[in-house]
């Protein structure tokens, strides 16, 4: 039998270490949110700043904290391209520093595949096990797309990462060196929760019937569904992103996973994020399986849950139904993310719903969320056809199956009153209402 700490022993480097294996011209990537290694990427980042190496990419995904390679003075030396701008790098995503990618969540792993141009996959794990297994805790995501395609493989071991289960493990023989970082991961703060974000949640909730399975996201709707459903009976889970709101409803009884169609009994999600309750539920529990993006977001395997629920947020809807949750007019914001995997998916499902959630106003009301055609140069994250409902503090607009003047109605009534009129009339110059 092997002995895998002696190989360990032998792997084990520093930060500094791993960044001297990283040469000139090198294509890098991190999984997404706290799969970044923050050590090794400062240690490259350093080198690059001393003139050592240049040319260096890096790939990353809902980036949260600021990093050293993020300011102006690395532009063109350590350049950074997003999947998913988070709130450390959106501003170099607004300022067009930063490259971007714009895909569903699922197509990641498929376009790593694709390019096949990694050079170097860098990672935080969990402790090795006995058989010289780690666990990437609390992501997975695209990590099995990169791992395929990455010509070299670095880990950096947090004891607060908390190991999980499912098909997130890599072994020690998959790995060239290793470095410790020993600090708690990002957490993400319990929003707020507005009493608007409460009658959205409201809305929502009374189209769930017990047994469903559900998909929901973060922020204060999310937060507000959370507690709205308490009262469910033998719900499931089967998401994105594992996340506080999730935690509650299975320590309140709703959410049983007894009554899924698919992964019975088992929580199923491709990377977790919230304050350390939920890093603590999630740590050897096996009720949670950690899956690859492109099977946990399929709309196929989604599809596969009954009576599947699917809650998202979204910047901006116009009287087509067209969805816009990633820009501002031709600004990044965010990014696609699994939104369309799941509304795909819901509609998919027996029984199935998605919703798409929002204020009905921005700028301190001052702008109406639902507009005749989306602001100029937006994207468009769910299409027309396949958007279920809209939410917003005033009710359900139930879209699909609808013709383009009940469409145009239904938005309408949901609109802040401050706008209604306004739309009217507009909807009225494009003759969508008479």
């Amino acid at each position: 039998m092997e002995n895998f700490s002696e190989i360990y022993k032998q792997k084990l480097t520093s930060a500094e270490g791993i960044a001297q294996m990283i040469k000139s011209g090198y294509n890098c990537a991190s999984p997404i949110c706290m799969g970044e290694p923050v050590d090794i990427m400062n240690a490259i980042a350093r080198r690059v700043k001393n003139g050592e190496i240049e040319n260096i990419k890096t790939n990353g995904t809902l980036n949260i904290g600021n990093r050293d390679y993020f300011n102006e003075e690395f532009a063109g030396k350590f350049d950074f391209r997003s999947w998913f701008f988070g709130a450390g790098s959106r501003k170099g995503g607004q300022e067009g520093r930063f490259d971007y990618f714009s895909y569903n969540y699922s197509d990641y792993p498929r376009i790593y595949d694709m390019r096949n141009d990694l050079d170097a996959l860098l990672m935080v794990v969990s402790p090795m096990d006995e058989h010289g297994y780690f666990s990437t805790g609390a992501y997975f995501g695209e990590t099995l797309g990169m791992l395929r395609n990455a010509k070299h493989v670095f880990v950096e071991v947090n004891k607060y990462m908390p190991r999980t289960f499912g098909e997130n493990f890599i072994h020690i023989s998959q790995v060239e060196a290793v470095c410790e970082n020993h600090e708690p991961i990002i957490e993400l703060p319990v929003s707020s929760i507005s009493e608007n974000d409460y009658k959205i949640g409201g809305y929502i909730a009374e189209m769930v019937p017990d047994g469903a399975t559900i998909q929901i996201g973060i922020g204060g709707i999310s937060g507000a569904l959370g507690k709205a459903l308490a009262d469910k009976k033998d719900l499931g889970i089967h998401t994105e992103m594992f996340s506080d709101a999730m935690v509650e409803l299975i320590e309140c009884g709703a959410v049983t996973n007894e009554r899924k169609t698919f992964h019975k009994r088992q929580s199923v999600s491709t990377f977790c994020f919230g304050s350390k309750k939920v890093y603590d539920y999630i740590n050897n529990n096996p009720s949670l399986v950690m899956l690859p993006v492109d099977y946990v977001n399929d709309p196929y395997n989604i599809a596969k849950n009954d009576n599947f629920i699917s809650v998202n947020a979204g910047l901006e809807v116009d009287f087509f139904g067209q969805v816009c949750s990633e820009s501002i007019g031709p600004v990044p914001f965010s990014g696609p993310g699994g939104q369309f995997d799941y509304v795909k998916g819901a509609k998919m499902s027996r029984g199935g719903r998605s919703f798409i959630a929002m204020p009905s106003t921005a700028k301190k009301g001052t702008i109406s969320k639902i507009k005749p055609m989306l602001t100029t140069g937006a994207a468009v994250t769910s299409h027309k056809n396949e958007v279920d409902c809209i939410v917003t503090e005033y009710g359900v607009a139930q879209l699909f199956g609808k013709t383009m003047r009940e469409r145009t109605e239904e938005l309408i009534n949901i609109a802040h009153p401050d706008f209604r009129e306004e739309l009217r009339f507009e909807a009225k110059k494009m003759n969508i209402l008479i």
